[in-house]
């Protein structure tokens, strides 16, 4: 099961991606680098033309949820479990009540904006680091890609952590058996 511990491996533990695992994870860049289009697409009008929040905020805010833990732990070194997650669910409870009571309807530009920009920094943190991931074979998780980078720039070794959810520990592990 998927955690959202922070369990950092020393410098070597893990396998670099090989073909497949670059591919992978340059093509979940690309997704991500696509939503963010999307988001951007929108920026100037944050409700549809019967004033709801437009649909594209609403595609990516549950599995942004899931993710956000795993991108502020990962990527930041640290060990707060699922803590962004309900800090970001109850952001946008508190939004959505203010939004309520002051206007009669949870679908406020306020919310609008809270919503787009928490998901433009999510899903562009993390398809950047996809990307670089993609183009500096991290090993383990994708999150870690702006640590490798810092570790080749400035000689200091940082430590790896396995990919936790999705399949890339599965086909990491998968080539490094086969080119054993």
């Amino acid at each position: 099961m998927a955690t959202t511990d922070l369990r950092l491996d020393e410098p070597g533990t893990l396998p670099r991606p090989g073909p497949v695992g670059r591919i992978v994870r340059l093509a979940f860049g690309a997704l991500c680098v696509w939503y963010v289009t999307r988001l951007i697409g929108v920026a100037d009008n944050l409700l549809d033309t019967e004033g709801n929040i437009h649909n594209v905020m609403w595609n990516g805010i549950v599995l942004g949820l899931f993710l956000i833990s795993y991108v502020i732990n990962i990527g930041f070194s640290r060990a707060w479990r699922k803590w962004p997650a309900f800090i970001s669910a109850g952001v946008f409870l508190a939004v959505a009540g203010v939004g309520y009571l002051t206007t009669g309807s949870a679908d406020t530009v306020l919310l609008a904006r809270a919503v787009w920009v928490w998901e433009l920094y999510l899903f562009t943190h993390l398809g950047l680091a996809f990307v670089l991931s993609a183009l500096l074979a991290t090993p383990g998780c994708e999150m870690r890609a702006l640590h490798d980078l810092y570790s080749r720039i400035s000689g200091k070794p940082t430590k790896e952590h396995f990919c936790p959810v999705g399949p890339l520990n599965s086909i990491d592990r998968w080539e490094a058996k086969r080119s054993n």
